[in-house]
Formats: structure tokens, sequence, C-alpha cells
């Protein structure tokens, strides 16, 4: 057994935490693929060690992983095994980084999956979304400041559920966030999320510090009413009940609105490397997903030359 191998994969985890300033959901996944791979390491590769690691080891791995069932008892997708396998590549690099002996990660190759489609909505299907709240209660008002700030600004739920309400300057309309990986980065509000979010907190009573509260259950006035702030779940819920009422033919979720932000500013005539710094982008590659269903020029073409167009 390879008792080392725990003690390595600890200190990779404190190095994507403290070095690479990575959040706390990237590190608890990493942690759950590299915990796996100890398992399954220690259980079929007895008295060897991870600088015995070979790629005919890490190929009786991947049929492990191809036969490994989730939580719900079915097998693990194409896309869920890859990131099994990044996750281990990332270690490897990590350890021969640091002078261990191992596989060299660069070996590994990954299997290219089909390619995910893109969800987003078009602007009439935000608007049948947000005009399906019920903006008479406070809550319902909540709802719409969401939506719209989703919409205006593409941020990610987990920057959302984080703003405090002193944060946003609604006078200059932005603000800003830090997102993935640490990065800062300015976002900007529409003039229908300014009035929504401006509405909302004029109803609001109370001197919580939270932008979004929640409404169920026991107010906890205490650390500034820390305790009513909505969490990332509540606001995919938030989201799914709409989606839901209005009967969307796309399943749409907080990251399709985010999608749909990016879209929209493509479609409108933004360029790439805008709208990547207004996603908190690291790469370009990243935002480039938008562009299959925006580019202009190709719709120009077809529409030029296709022989179905009258």
């Amino acid at each position: 057994m390879d008792t080392q191998l725990p003690n390595l994969i600890d200190q990779f985890l404190e190095y994507l935490e403290i070095e690479k300033n990575c959040s706390k959901l990237t590190i608890r996944d990493y942690r759950h693929y590299l915990e796996v791979f100890n398992l399954w390491f220690n259980e079929n590769m007895t008295d060897r060690k991870i600088s015995d690691l070979d790629l005919h080891t890490v190929r009786k791995y991947r049929v492990f992983l191809a036969n490994r069932a989730d939580d719900r008892g079915l097998t693990l997708k194409r896309v869920t095994q890859n990131y099994y396998v990044i996750a281990l590549r990332s270690f490897l690099r990590f350890l021969i980084k640091n002078d261990h002996t191992t596989l060299e990660p660069s070996k590994i190759d990954l299997p290219k999956t089909e390619s995910r489609s893109l969800k987003f909505l078009e602007r009439e299907q935000i608007d049948r979304l947000v005009t399906s709240i019920d903006t008479s209660r406070e809550d319902g008002i909540r709802d719409r400041a969401i939506f719209e700030l989703l919409f205006s600004t593409g941020l990610r739920v987990s920057e959302l559920v984080k703003l405090n309400h002193n944060q946003i300057n609604l006078d200059r309309r932005e603000f800003g966030v830090v997102g993935k990986g640490g990065r800062a980065r300015v976002v900007f509000v529409s003039d229908r999320a300014e009035e929504w979010v401006t509405r909302y907190l004029k109803e609001r009573k109370d001197n919580f510090k939270p932008l979004f509260i929640r409404y169920s259950g026991r107010i906890i006035e205490e650390d500034n009413g820390e305790k009513m702030r909505l969490t990332a779940r509540s606001i995919e819920r938030i989201v799914k009940k709409y989606v839901r009422l209005t009967r969307l033919p796309v399943d749409a979720t907080v990251h399709t609105l985010r999608h749909s932000f990016a879209t929209d500013l493509l479609t409108n005539g933004a360029d790439l490397r805008s709208v990547q710094e207004m996603l908190g982008h690291k790469n370009i590659a990243t935002t480039q997903i938008y562009t299959h269903v925006t580019n202009k020029q190709l719709r120009d073409v077809h529409k030029s030359f296709h022989s179905g167009n009258k």
C-alpha cells in the first residue's frame, strides 16, 4: 500500500487553495476525484507506489471508471469520467513540479467527447420569464430583481449569492466581483436591472447585509443577517420555478441565463474579447463556445447564398 499517496494528495489540495486560489467547490471536486483514485490504486496495485504508475495502470483505472456507477446507480458519463482523469493529470503535474518521480501526465490522452449543446434563451423567452413573476409581494420583487440582474451581468450563481446590498453602485450602474480563480472584474447593471434592484431595496425594511434574502423560516438577525442570505440552491430553485411556470422549451438554469447574457451581447455586435472580460473567463477559448450560435457573418452568408432563402 502506498501510504504516501494520501499525504501527497493533501499537499496538492493545499497547493490549489493557497497558490492557485481555487474555489472551495473546485477543491471539493478534486478531493473527491483523487480519493476515488487513491482507493482504487491501493486496492488494485498492492505494494506499488505512485512512482510506479504507468500507462497500463492508467488504462486499468479508466476501465474501472467506465464501469463505475454514480449515486443513482447509473454508469458515469464519458464527460464525468474525463473529470477524474483531468484531476489525476493535474495531480501528476504537481508531483513532477515538486521533484517526485511519476508518470508524465502529458502521456495520458483524453478521449474526445460529444459537444454539449449550448442552452440559451431568446430575448422573448427572457421577457416571458420575468413577466410571469407576481411582483405584488416583496419576494416576487426580489425574484424579478434576481432575474434582471443575472441577465444584465452574466453573474455565476456563486457570485450572485455573495453580493451585499452596499456593494452595488446603482448610480454608476456597475460593481466589482471576484469570480472563479480569484479573478476580479467589473459587471454592469442594465436600466431594467437597476429599476428592479432599486425597487426591491426600497421594499426592504431590514438592515441585513446580503443583497438577496430568504422570506421563509425563522428570522435570524445576528451577524448582520448573514443567516438570511439566499443560498445557491435556493436561487436555482427560484429559476426552475418560473421556467416550469412559463413552460419554456428550454430546461433553463441560472447558468442558462449566463449563456443568454453572452449570446445576447455577441448577437448584437459585441466583440469576443469584451464578452470574455465581462464573463470573467481566463481563456478566450472558453468564450468561443458562443460563436457558433452568434456568428453574424456566417448568418449573412447563409442568407445571401443559400438557395432556400427567397
